[in-house]
C-alpha cells in the first residue's frame, strides 16, 4: 500500500475511508474544517498507520497545496479520495427558490475543488499508477425533487470524472456512489426525521477497499454492487 489523501475525513464516511485504509496498510494525509474533530480522527488513526493531519478548506487553494505537500513528507502520492462535500441549505429548498450564493458554494465545494486537488494531483498519480475516487450520489443521477443544488453539482463532478477518465489512461478515476448512510449530512437532508435504519457508514468501507483490491477500469460504481462483486458500469 501508498500515501493516500482523504479529504472530509474527521466524521461519517471519510473517518470510516480512513480508518479502512489505515487497517489495510495505507499511509494517510486527511484533512476537515473541524481541527477538534480532525485530530480526533488523527489520533484514533495514529495507533493503526503513519497519519498527517491538515485542519483547513479544500476551497482554499494553499490548503490544497498543503495537502499534496503532506503527501510528499509522506512519501507520494497513491490514492486521491474527494470525499469532502456539503449538502447546502437545509431543508433543502426547490430550485426555483434555491438562493444563487448558496448554490455557487455547493458546487464550490463539492464539484470545483475536488477538480482542483486532483489538478495537482495528476502529476504524482499518473507516476505511481494511482487513483482517484470521487464520492458522489443517486442523487447525480435521479431527479429528487428537493435535491436539484446538491444533486446537479455532484452531476457535474460526475461527468468532470468521466472525461477524466479517458483523458488519463495511466491513472484509474471511480466516482463512487456509496448508498444512503446514517451521517450527519444525510440526517440535515431529512431535518427532524428518523434515519436510524441507515446502515452506518462503516458498511461501505469493504466495498472501496475490494474497489481498490481488484482495481477495475475506471467508471462509475455503486458500493452496492462492488460489495455483491459486481463491476463497475461505463
Amino acid at each position: 500500500m501508498g500515501v493516500a489523501i482523504v479529504t472530509g475525513a474527521s466524521r461519517g464516511l471519510g473517518r470510516a475511508l480512513a480508518t479502512g485504509l489505515a487497517h489495510a496498510g495505507w499511509h494517510l494525509v486527511i484533512d476537515a474544517r473541524h481541527g477538534d474533530a480532525l485530530a480526533a480522527a488523527r489520533d484514533q488513526l495514529a495507533r493503526l498507520t503513519t497519519v498527517l493531519a491538515l485542519p483547513g478548506d479544500v476551497t482554499d487553494p494553499a490548503h490544497r497545496d498543503a495537502l499534496i505537500d503532506g503527501a510528499g513528507r509522506l512519501g507520494g502520492l497513491d490514492l486521491l479520495v474527494n470525499n469532502a462535500g456539503i449538502l447546502g441549505p437545509s431543508p433543502q429548498p426547490a430550485l426555483a427558490d434555491y438562493p444563487i450564493s448558496a448554490l455557487r458554494e455547493v458546487y464550490e465545494i463539492n464539484m470545483v475543488a475536488p477538480l482542483a486537488l486532483t489538478q495537482l494531483a495528476l502529476p504524482r498519480l499518473r507516476d505511481n499508477g494511482g487513483a482517484v475516487i470521487n464520492v458522489t450520489s443517486d442523487a447525480a443521477v435521479e431527479a429528487y425533487p428537493g435535491w436539484g443544488g446538491y444533486g446537479s453539482a455532484k452531476a457535474a463532478l460526475e461527468q468532470a470524472s468521466r472525461v477524466l477518465a479517458a483523458e488519463e489512461p495511466d491513472v484509474r478515476v471511480w466516482w463512487v456512489d456509496p448508498g444512503d448512510l446514517r451521517t450527519q449530512m444525510h440526517q440535515e437532508a431529512f431535518p427532524g426525521e428518523d434515519i436510524s435504519d441507515r446502515p452506518l457508514p462503516d458498511s461501505a468501507v469493504p466495498a472501496f477497499l475490494r474497489l481498490l483490491a481488484s482495481r477495475p477500469d475506471s467508471g462509475r460504481v455503486r458500493a452496492a454492487e462492488v460489495a455483491g462483486l459486481g463491476a463497475p458500469t461505463p
